[in-house]
């Protein structure tokens, strides 16, 4: 296994850390930062979710730098994201920050697109993430790390940005999971 799809393995670990700091009350108390009283655990999660969302861009600019590009990391490193956001997409439901539908919508889109690339493997086609994908993961990342971080050091503005974070990865899910069918309809079609 190579250095790109063991950072992406690695990443996949951090996951189940995630969620025990999380929502497991250790009794660490609240940490008040400009104002805003914020759990440090949703703090010490957050930290995790952004540092397992980092390997993200470092497994793959190792990959593309030293020819190390698989299709083993092809599959794991988009399975690795979309794991990683859906697990903490149900967090923020279950604490009442995210509503349930939207939730749905995003985790339904990476079901969807997860069986077509199946479907495309199947026809011997792997298809890297394309950048409206990472458009799309990367807004899921910062509208779940604004919320585990209460919105700070932005929380003084009069809206909330892990809102306006999730509407933009709302709307990039949904438009990057139809451009991924679109444009893949012929194999799609021909797998009928």
């Amino acid at each position: 296994m190579n250095l790109p799809n063991k950072i992406t393995v690695s990443r996949v670990c951090l996951i189940p850390l995630f969620m025990i700091v999380v929502l497991i009350d250790f009794g660490w108390g609240n940490v008040t930062l400009l104002g805003d009283s914020i759990p440090v655990n949703h703090l010490v999660g957050a930290a995790i979710f952004i540092i397992a969302s980092v390997t993200d861009f470092i497994d793959g600019y190792y990959a593309r730098k030293y020819n190390l590009v698989t299709n083993f990391g092809k599959f794991l490193d988009p399975l690795a994201d979309k794991l990683l956001v859906s697990s903490a997409l149900i967090i923020l439901t279950d604490f009442n920050y995210v509503p349930a539908w939207i939730t749905i919508v995003i985790i339904s889109r990476e079901f969807a697109v997860t069986g077509l690339r199946m479907i495309l493997a199947g026809s011997g086609e792997v298809h890297a993430a394309a950048m409206l994908g990472k458009i799309k993961t990367w807004a899921q990342i910062v509208a779940i790390s604004a919320y585990f971080l209460h919105d700070f050091p932005l929380n003084f503005l009069p809206f909330s940005i892990a809102d306006v974070a999730l509407w933009v990865a709302l709307f990039y899910t949904v438009y990057s999971g139809w451009d991924y069918f679109y444009k893949n309809r012929d194999v799609l079609i021909k797998s009928m």
